[in-house]
């Protein structure tokens, strides 16, 4: 699977650069590869970045730093994040956080957060809606990420936290998705023992839920 991932970005990079080095590009058209080479790039750095974040996630004793994390302050801080991106396809970014402290590593609660926001933004319509609520209910905190977006089909719902795993591929490699955000948030959240689930239903949007004990046990 990481092969094939590799490759794809670095054949489209490898094909463009080389219509621009032997000049059948020129003008325009190369300035239009070069963009197609650029985006290429990024996805490709994107996708490392993620494979490295997965692995250092299943070494034996990952390298957390547990802290108190204010959950409502990396939710206003994600939310300030996407605002721009959320704009540009139209949809509105709703908050309700109450202050809730977790004992957690906090780059990786802004992972779990930001991943899970961006990804509500990504396959959202436009004119629709991502609404984040943080709350803490007894001894643990409950993170919701609600859209209103294309949904996810009952028999991919199982699927979307394995490794690669896309359900709309074509979409996911246009808005620059790399098939592993899912499979990451999966793995924060196992590593502060919480929970994760989502109700999905196609064509009205999906929400995913988030339990994060208050204290690391």
């Amino acid at each position: 699977n990481v092969s094939h991932e590799l490759k794809t970005p670095l054949t489209s990079i490898s094909g463009y650069a080389e219509l621009i080095e032997s000049g059948m590009a020129q003008g325009e058209q190369a300035k239009t590869f070069a963009g197609e080479i650029h985006k290429s790039a990024n996805r490709l750095l994107t996708l490392i970045n993620d494979i490295i974040r997965l692995s250092q996630m299943d070494a034996p004793m990952p390298d957390l730093k547990f802290e108190p994390v204010d959950l409502a302050q990396i939710a206003t801080n994600t939310f300030e994040q996407l605002e721009m991106s959320a704009r540009k396809v139209d949809v509105t970014l709703q908050l309700d956080a109450k202050q809730a402290v977790v004992e957690a590593d906090r780059q990786m609660m802004d992972e779990l957060l930001y991943t899970l926001c961006d990804n509500a933004i990504r396959y959202n319509v436009r004119g629709g809606s991502v609404k984040l609520e943080v709350r803490p209910v007894r001894d643990k905190v409950i993170v919701c990420v609600q859209d209103t977006g294309i949904g996810i089909s009952p028999e991919n719902q199982e699927h979307v936290f394995e490794r690669f795993y896309r359900v709309d591929k074509a979409r996911s490699r246009e808005t620059g998705g790399t098939g592993l955000g899912l499979a990451i948030t999966q793995n924060v959240v196992k590593l502060h023992h919480g929970g994760i689930k989502l109700n999905s239903t196609p064509g009205e949007g999906t929400t995913f839920l988030v339990r994060i004990p208050l204290k690391y046990i």
